[in-house]
């Protein structure tokens, strides 16, 4: 790599620490300027919108940034170091007061002469970076990395800002072709929810319309729990639901019932809460239990289309077990529910834990203090459904299907798209691939 060199940050680069601020700063979005915090910074990497807030302190002109403008985390909520060091672009926000920086971000502005902005912005993704940026980085609560370290972070760049503006050229339409697969995907999202949520009030006719509604034909509707069902839908407790089965709502082992020593590493999946996730089963198995050891906990085993919500850490995610995932056991952070699918089909029993709101307010029934740091069974068993018959059910599951799978092979698409992203990154930042540019 003769047309790479070697160098540090603070020769390519100086930096600017953003505003400290109070409290009482903080100001309306018609008054402020648009004020960029920790919780606008992405995991390794990007803007989140939602984190924006308005300050309406004390600023001066040095502190005022523009439209691409690069910043960089240097506190973290996370003892794991997932946001301490993450660069973001500052964008385009509405309005006529310029964007601020809080003391929680800090400006690095590229000698242009040395380096592209938008190689710099890529680079500072990378693991080296970031893993200095995060071995630099202390506190108890909050970590908070040691800024008059960056300038001396070493760094190995193509010598030719052409170059470097080619690689982040690169890297551009590849984030932009994410982004427009992360757009589809939340606008798919939406397009669900509001379907769902018309099926489970209105339901399917048998020629596969939808009912009219209530303001259209009352006479076809009645009042229940939940809200107004159709008259000819029945009401039922998550318990009448269950399977007649032992053990067909239960959690998993606890205590010495099964100790760290007796985990192995091959044999069958133990289930914990980084394995269920909304709408989805991650099939990533860490932990495993003997063949032996399961006979024991046989009454803790998991099975194809059992529904399993977690009940700490993150509570009430909800999935379905897989069909291909033949036996499993549960952590004792879950709960898993066998249901009767003589009367409820267990997918739209899942959407409902995770998304309808007469569910959601029932859990919302048993929070203390705004958290609920658990779920409790009698919580579950007393939770109210509605419960269209099984010929109708199948006509809502056929469109509840045809809608997670299209969102399913977006999110495929994401996925494909992001490991790309990653090798690309490995291999133009660093060299490993050579770029040329037209003009050579």
């Amino acid at each position: 790599m003769r047309e790479w060199k070697t160098v540090s940050l603070g020769s390519i680069s100086s930096q600017r620490k953003g505003i400290s601020y109070k409290s009482e700063d903080y100001s309306n979005s018609e008054d402020g300027h648009p004020f960029i915090t920790i919780k606008c910074f992405v995991k390794g990497g990007g803007y989140e919108p939602r984190g924006i807030k308005f300050y309406n302190g004390v600023s001066t002109k040095a502190d005022h940034l523009a439209p691409g403008d690069l910043l960089f985390a240097v506190t973290d909520l996370t003892r794991a170091g997932d946001i301490v060091g993450s660069p973001l672009r500052v964008p385009e926000i509405a309005g006529a007061k310029l964007a601020l920086a809080s003391m929680d971000c800090m400006r690095i502005e590229p000698d242009v002469s040395q380096c592209d902005k938008g190689f710099m912005y890529h680079r500072l993704m990378l693991a080296d970076v970031r893993g200095k940026m995060v071995a630099y980085s202390a506190g108890s609560t909050v970590l908070h990395l040691d800024t008059k370290r960056v300038p001396g972070f070493l760094v190995r760049i193509p010598e030719d800002t052409r170059v470097q503006a080619k690689i982040a050229s690169v890297l551009d339409g590849i984030d932009t072709t994410i982004e427009k697969t992360e757009a589809l995907i939340a606008k798919h999202q939406q397009i669900k929810a509001g379907l769902m949520h018309d099926l489970f009030t209105r339901g399917v006719l048998p020629n596969g319309q939808l009912r009219p509604p209530r303001s259209e034909a009352p006479e076809l509707y009645r009042e229940a729990a939940m809200g107004w069902i159709p008259r000819d839908w029945a009401v039922a407790t998550m318990q009448e639901l269950l399977a007649p089965l032992p053990n067909n709502l239960r959690s998993g082992p606890f205590g010495s019932a099964l100790l760290k020593h007796e985990l192995v590493e091959e044999g069958i999946p133990f289930l914990g809460i980084d394995n269920i996730h909304t709408e989805r089963f991650e099939p990533t198995f860490r932990r495993f239990v003997s063949k032996r050891k399961f006979r024991e906990l046989a009454k803790y085993g998991v099975r194809p289309r059992d529904v399993v919500i977690t009940i700490m850490g993150t509570v009430g995610r909800c999935c379905v077990i897989p069909a291909d995932l033949d036996v499993s056991l549960s952590s004792k952070h879950l709960w898993t529910m066998t249901f009767d699918t003589e009367k409820v089909i267990p997918e739209l029993v899942c959407w409902q834990l995770n998304f309808a709101p007469w569910a959601l307010a029932w859990f919302r029934r048993a929070m203390q203090g705004g958290v609920m740091d658990a779920i409790q069974s009698s919580t579950l068993k007393t939770l109210k459904l509605p419960v269209p018959g099984l010929e109708e059910q199948e006509l809502i599951y056929a469109r509840y299907l045809k809608m997670t799978e299209r969102i399913q092979r977006d999110d495929e698409q994401l996925q494909k798209l992001q490991k790309q992203k990653l090798g690309l990154m490995q291999d133009l930042l660093t060299g490993r691939v050579q770029v040329s540019t037209t003009t050579d």
